[in-house]
């Protein structure tokens, strides 16, 4: 007995091990970044090491100062700009169609997953051009209403499939003691499932705020102004605008652009860690 309890812990001692070498060997591109943020510019490359031998904030300096007279600040609010209203959006619109199709009754109700997932499926370069059409004539080129508005018509077609699968673990009994005491579906919603669902409301805001503020395709082929640019778009100018070589800068304000998603991330790290334990426990 003594034997195989001392190999279990072995194996899971060497498990440990590998596990972190691996994380360690992913997180190293990062973790240089960062370090190669405080050094000078001419030492990033002849210095790969991960130890600072000369300090310096000038990257931070010229680079919180921006380009063209638009300060790094004004790209992150931009950023928000962005990024809040398509949260708020997808929240709504995508939780309200996974509350209809796992709790109500209505026809052709046995079509909207597939159309869901074959939405999923349908790669994004298919739509690109009616999309760009379609804004063109609402006059909502260089605005970020291309980016934002969609998002309340439930869009995101995994949002809208990982809401279903959450409020159908559930139980409908909560939903039929509700109706007795005389609540209606949308109360049902607002005081039953909304609650409840919080670890799912958390997780889905993580991934829009993670996906949102990354993305770059879409907000360079509908923001053309400079004064309009998200940080993924202001990041690329730190090379083409500055000197070639402003790597230092590029990577000081790429270490800036981590942390409203690192901040957001803790701050639902709970309701996360939650859900996924509800999940475990309704299985």
């Amino acid at each position: 007995m003594d034997r195989a309890v001392r190999g279990e812990n072995v194996y899971k001692v060497l498990v440990f091990i590998l596990v972190l070498l691996g994380a360690l060997i992913m997180i190293y591109p990062l973790i240089w970044m960062i370090v190669s943020s405080f050094k000078p510019e001419l030492l990033i490359f002849k210095d790969k090491s991960l130890i600072i031998r000369e300090f310096t904030l000038e990257n931070y300096t010229r680079g919180f100062e921006g380009v063209g007279g638009v300060s790094f600040l004004e790209y992150m609010l931009n950023s928000m700009k962005v990024v809040i209203p398509v949260i708020i959006g997808n929240l709504i619109s995508c939780s309200m169609v996974g509350y209809a199709v796992a709790r109500l009754e209505f026809s052709f109700k046995k079509a909207v997953i597939p159309v869901i997932l074959i939405t999923m499926m349908l790669p994004v370069h298919a739509t690109l051009v009616p999309r760009y059409m379609m804004f063109r004539v609402f006059g909502w080129l260089n605005t970020y209403l291309p980016l934002t508005v969609p998002s309340f018509f439930a869009m995101q077609g995994f949002f809208c499939y990982f809401f279903i699968q959450f409020m159908r673990g559930i139980p409908r009994d909560l939903d039929l003691a509700a109706t007795v005491d005389g609540c209606n579906p949308v109360g049902i919603y607002l005081r039953i499932i909304v609650p409840l669902s919080l670890p799912a409301f958390a997780t889905s805001a993580i991934f829009s705020f993670i996906w949102t503020y990354d993305d770059f395709f879409s907000q360079l082929i509908y923001i053309n102004e400079p004064v309009k640019y998200t940080v993924t778009l202001a990041l690329r100018q730190y090379t083409e605008a500055l000197e070639m070589s402003a790597f230092g800068v590029l990577f000081a304000m790429s270490t800036v652009s981590l942390i409203p998603i690192f901040i957001f991330f803790i701050s639902c790290q709970k309701y996360l860690i939650e859900g996924i334990v509800t999940t475990g426990l309704k299985g």
